[in-house]
């Protein structure tokens, strides 16, 4: 029956299962102990590591014990690494001992260090010495000092010896699914983080049900190369697999050949990836002699995928394409397309809601929800919701109702059918003449044109309009389009209103962590002039 309004009910056949880190493991484990669970490629090629499921529950429980003889369960562990195997055992082994993960970008500079383990918390720190020139064992030094709670610090190149510093035998606490699981510190891209404290019931759900959507199961190779600190990384890519009976294939950090072998030589069925990784891909020249047939499915998410990109690798792969949207407070999987959904569908909207889960769109001023096709802002409730911000009160309350409704930040609309359209940010709307102007609807018809790899369109302000619209642009390949072809473009499909007035050309973008354009960093570089618009 068609909506009436903009309100997806959670179907009450959809059970939330009452599981967690630990007994998810175990019950994988139990299953097939001999099957392959983790493939994990190292920092340089040719460096390879496997576990079985009876090999990574065995060591996840000699990290727990190793863990329990130094923190008490609900203590808060931040790990700061790239992706290593030692990365997910103690994921898995903080579980099962009943500790919260905090994860910590690899990239961050000491401030950032400092600023995560103080609000966070943190008792212990899991860090490796170094990584991609940042030199994270000094940093450590320069901020330790200063935090009284940090009362452990392990380097993960010594993991073997903290490992052997296990008790043989050791009771593990009881872990409920109510239990917090992980600090997640949002992405940044409107300034700096706050931590989302998620819930076991959360994440092993999500990631469950995101894996059921994706057709992924017993026997299958999932690959990725998103990072571990991020949802994407340590919730679906670890938890998802693990679940479903499939192999977990990962690389230390995303590079496009690597992220191409890793594809071709482990033969793997589904890939996950950010807009900005599948371009990479695509965009390698290598990409047409590689034997990519073992894929079946590809999924992305984590900001605008264009239709060109959905359209693209379905035709040049022979695969079918997954789109998921969410955020880091709804651990993170809100809607999903499926992958038997219409070209169409796939291509311009994030599906419908995962089961178990309640979406609605409201308006921004008066929280009524609004008929199909209107926009307002997505809001979702249900399992999938995470505790608090960890320690910030006021900030949870402006995020979480009173009747539980998370409320995303994010523009959209849901028509007759159910499925989601994000038309932007709710903090990206940008007023030019008292006029509403939503930039992801720009930035779509932007990347249709041939010469534009990636684009991003802010509001600047405007002493005579409020704002006016700057349009940031990436070329694709050595073909510079100029700004009146562009102008064109945009006009011929768009009202007069949303053809930007700025143009600026770069060449790459500032990136969260997990692959967003940060917006808020070309606004302020636009303030101080330092992106100057092409005549």
């Amino acid at each position: 029956m068609p909506l009436d309004r903009s309100f997806w009910p959670a179907d009450p056949s959809d059970g939330v299962q009452e599981t967690t880190v630990g007994s998810v493991l175990r019950a994988a484990a139990d299953a097939a102990p001999d099957r392959i669970a983790v493939i994990a490629w190292g920092l340089t090629d040719g460096e390879r590591r496997t576990w079985t499921y009876g090999a990574l529950l065995a060591d996840a429980e000699r990290a727990a014990r190793a863990l329990l003889a130094r923190f008490a369960p609900g203590e808060r562990i931040a790990l700061w690494a790239p992706n290593l195997p030692e990365w997910l055992i103690l994921e898995l082994g903080a579980g099962l001992a009943g500790l919260v993960v905090v994860t910590v970008n690899p990239a961050y500079q000491a401030r950032e260090l400092d600023y995560v383990l103080r609000q966070s918390r943190s008792v212990g720190l899991f860090h490796v010495d170094g990584f991609r020139g940042n030199p994270m064992a000094r940093l450590v030094g320069e901020v330790r000092d200063g935090l009284p709670e940090l009362r452990e610090v392990i380097a993960l190149e010594g993991f073997e010896d903290f490992l052997a510093g296990a008790p043989a035998a050791a009771s593990f606490p009881s872990v409920t699914p109510d239990s917090a699981a992980q600090i997640q510190y949002t992405s940044g891209t409107t300034g700096f983080p706050k931590g989302a404290l998620l819930h076991h019931r959360g994440l092993t759900n999500n990631a469950r049900l995101c894996m059921e959507r994706l057709g992924a199961g017993d026997g299958d190779v999932f690959a990725h190369a998103m990072p571990f600190f991020h949802t994407a990384g340590c919730v679906l890519s670890a938890l998802g697999p693990i679940q479903v009976g499939a192999t977990h294939a990962f690389l230390p950090a995303f590079d496009p050949v690597r992220a191409l072998d890793l594809v071709e030589r482990e033969r793997a069925t589904h890939f996950l990836g950010v807009p900005t990784m599948l371009i990479a891909m695509m965009e390698h020249p290598s990409v047409a002699t590689r034997d990519l047939s073992s894929l079946v499915a590809v999924c992305s998410g984590g900001a605008s995928v264009a239709p060109e990109l959905v359209r693209a690798i379905e035709a040049r792969l022979g695969v079918r394409f997954s789109i998921v949207y969410g955020q880091t407070e709804a651990s993170p999987v809100i809607t999903q397309t499926r992958l038997d959904d219409s070209p169409e569908d796939k291509a311009e909207t994030v599906g419908v809601a995962l089961p178990a889960t309640e979406v609605k769109i409201v308006d921004p001023m008066t929280h009524q929800i609004v008929a199909p096709g209107e926009i307002g802002e997505l809001c979702t409730r249900g399992y999938l919701v995470m505790h608090e911000y960890f320690d910030k009160p006021d900030a949870t309350r402006t995020a979480i109702d009173a009747d539980g409704w998370l409320h995303t930040g994010d523009l959209g609309t849901m028509d007759e059918r159910g499925y989601c359209r994000i038309t932007g940010r709710l903090k990206d709307m940008v007023i030019r003449g008292g006029e509403n102007l939503f930039p992801a609807e720009i930035e779509a018809v932007l990347l249709e044109h041939p010469d534009v790899g990636e684009a991003a369109v802010i509001g600047v302000p405007d002493s005579r309009m409020g704002e006016e619209l700057a349009a940031f642009v990436r070329v694709a390949g050595g073909n510079a389009p100029s700004v009146e072809s562009l102008r064109a473009h945009v006009r011929a499909r768009l009202a007069a209103p949303k053809t930007p007035r700025y143009w600026v050309f770069v060449d790459a973008f500032p990136l969260t962590g997990s692959g967003k354009i940060q917006k808020f960093v070309l606004r302020e570089r636009w303030e101080r002039g330092e992106l100057q618009p092409a005549s």
